[in-house]
């Protein structure tokens, strides 16, 4: 019990981290204009060692105990190397839109797994992929919290229970991993929109009010993002409906054969 409030806490303190990596410009005083969100360029390395930190941490700590500690860490670690090679595909031959199928992946690994397994693919499968393919940057840190976010909530779906056969399970999978396309760039233009230059309606500064900030930012997300994250949430739902049930079959016998145990919070 003690084991897993701790670990609990671990996970606790990276999505409030994450939150307030997110939101803290919104709060500053001023803001300067800079290109794509090289207004995270200090604070953008200390946030992504942070993270990783936290992450090992918390895996630490839900190892300890298990008995199939090792079996367990090197199933994360195939499926992450499954989940970066996916992204490095989708680099040589580029998919529709925002569209990339490691949150495939990530959805099932969480769903699978529970909740705290899922924030640990999302975290590392977006820090290996982004160091096989170089898409090192200030980004990274927030496309880390986000995609950790993804397989966190899916672990929270996976605790309905939902039976193994028929077509509901992949036909919900396919509405949770269409919602989190938009989802995912939704919260990633937050990375960069504060410090945003453009149009007044689609821009943000300090000192206007909350439904201000909303309208702005609805007015920004439906001109410059939504036809991209369209393709992201359509290639995630297309592709959980092709392959969730037999990729979720050999993951839940996985589970079942070495009695892993699943968590359900946090």
């Amino acid at each position: 019990m003690a084991r897993r409030m701790l670990g609990g806490s671990i996970y606790a303190l990276s999505a409030a981290i994450g939150i307030l990596a997110f939101l803290y410009p919104f709060l500053l005083p001023s803001v300067s204009a800079t290109p794509m969100g090289m207004g995270h360029s200090q604070d953008a390395p200390i946030i992504t060692v942070v993270l990783v930190g936290l992450a090992l941490v918390g895996l630490v700590i839900e190892l300890q105990g298990q008995a199939l500690g090792a079996k367990t860490v090197a199933m994360l670690g195939v499926l992450v190397a499954i989940a970066s090679t996916l992204r490095f595909l989708d680099v040589v031959m580029p998919l529709p839109g925002g569209f990339s199928p490691i949150f495939a992946p990530i959805i099932l690994t969480g769903y699978a797994f529970g909740a705290r397994l899922g924030f640990l693919m999302g975290i590392f499968t977006l820090l290996a992929s982004a160091l096989i393919t170089g898409g090192v940057g200030p980004w990274l840190p927030y496309q880390m919290f986000t995609a950790g976010w993804v397989g966190m909530s899916a672990g929270w779906l996976g605790q309905l229970r939902l039976p193994e056969r028929g077509r509901l399970r992949p036909f919900l999978l396919a509405a949770f991993g269409f919602v989190w396309g938009l989802l995912f760039g939704a919260i990633m233009n937050l990375f960069f929109w504060p410090f945003a230059v453009g149009p007044a309606q689609q821009t943000w500064h300090p000192g206007i009010g909350l439904a201000e900030t909303l309208a702005r930012y609805g007015v920004f997300y439906l001109a410059t993002s939504l036809g991209w994250d369209l393709g992201r949430a359509v290639g995630n739902a297309l592709l959980l409906l092709a392959l969730s049930e037999p990729v979720l079959r050999a993951l839940l016998r996985f589970r079942r054969r070495f009695h892993f145990e699943v968590g359900a919070g946090v």
